[in-house]
Parts: C-alpha cells; sequence; structure tokens
C-alpha cells in the first residue's frame, strides 16, 4: 500500500464529457447535466481518456430499480451496479460484486433511485470496496480480467469506463481519484 495519496482531483467536470469518449460501435446516450454523467438510454460504453495504475476512486451513483450498468477498473475489473431482479443467493453479480470473482462480504439493502457512493482502492490487483461508508470487500485479490474488459494488459495502466450497453437512466457524480505520491 503506498504511504501517501494526492488529494482527491476530479474525473469528470460535471459541465461536459471532457476527459471522456465512448468506446463500441453503438450509439452514444451519455450527456452531462445539472453536475451528473447521465446514461439516458442503453448503447455505448464510455471510457476516460487518461489511463490509471494505483488509485483511489471516489464515485456517487444512482441506479434505478432494474438499472444494469457496471464500472470497470483500468477497463478490465467490473464493479457491479445494478438493481435488476437477480437471484439472491448470486452474490458474485450483485450491487459491488467484481463481476463472477469477488463477492461483497456485507449485505447492505437495496436503494434503487437514490443517491449511494463508492470508495474504491485498487493496488496492484488488490482491491478494497467502501459502499455508503461500510467496507464490503477488503483488500482482496482479483484474481484476473472480468468478461467485457478492454484487454488483458493487467500490468499496465488503463481508463475507468461505465457500461452504457445495458440499461439507461444510470447516473454518475462527484468522481474523484487519487493516486499514490512519488
Amino acid at each position: 500500500m503506498p504511504k501517501a495519496w494526492s488529494d482527491p482531483e476530479p474525473i469528470f467536470n460535471g459541465k461536459d464529457l471532457t476527459g471522456w469518449e465512448p468506446i463500441g460501435n453503438a450509439v452514444n446516450h451519455w450527456v452531462a447535466k445539472d453536475g451528473e454523467l447521465i446514461n439516458l438510454e442503453h448503447g455505448a460504453n464510455l471510457k476516460t481518456t487518461r489511463k490509471f495504475d494505483d488509485f483511489k476512486l471516489h464515485i456517487e451513483y444512482n441506479c434505478p430499480k432494474e438499472g444494469n450498468s457496471g464500472i470497470y477498473l483500468r477497463g478490465r475489473y467490473e464493479v457491479q451496479v445494478e438493481y435488476q431482479e437477480v437471484d439472491a443467493n448470486d452474490k458474485f453479480h450483485g450491487m459491488g460484486a467484481i463481476y463472477s470473482f469477488v463477492a461483497p462480504s456485507v449485505d447492505l439493502p437495496r436503494k434503487p433511485g437514490t443517491w449511494e457512493s463508492f470508495d474504491i482502492t485498487l493496488v496492484g490487483r488488490r482491491l478494497t470496496i467502501v459502499r455508503n461508508g461500510v467496507k464490503t470487500i477488503d483488500n482482496q485479490e482479483i484474481p484476473g480480467i472480468t468478461g467485457g474488459a478492454l484487454d488483458s494488459q493487467e500490468g499496465e495502466p488503463g481508463p475507468f469506463y461505465f457500461q452504457g450497453d445495458h440499461t439507461g437512466d444510470m447516473r454518475y457524480r462527484n468522481i474523484t481519484i487519487s493516486v499514490p505520491k512519488r
């Protein structure tokens, strides 16, 4: 773990898509409005133009009932963001899981349509997630890339990307990053 981190820096300016670009062949439905990054309907995924190595990410999200998205760390590891009806025993595909690999150790209530937060620390492949102030994954190793990864270059920096190809009306805001001080 790094000894010190930089001050949090916004990676979404709340006004426009500067620093972000749609990926894939689908139509882009991402817009910036009133400080929010909104996916109006399913379509293109959206990624940062910058790449990151180790980081602390703070992000607030508002996932509607039946919403399904994901936050890809370095473009390779999906943190699931969804409130679709799923098998209650399937912890590896629910809110805050590393898709198919790491399930949250704490069950938190579903809150569709409200603002929630993730504080995500990724150092190498070691991950800690705090959801709504509760640590749900504690320094767990991600065993490999998840489905939808942009590439398999795990030792390289990579972008963040949001899934936009599942459902619409996903909202993100207050997206900040801290990186290790050199």
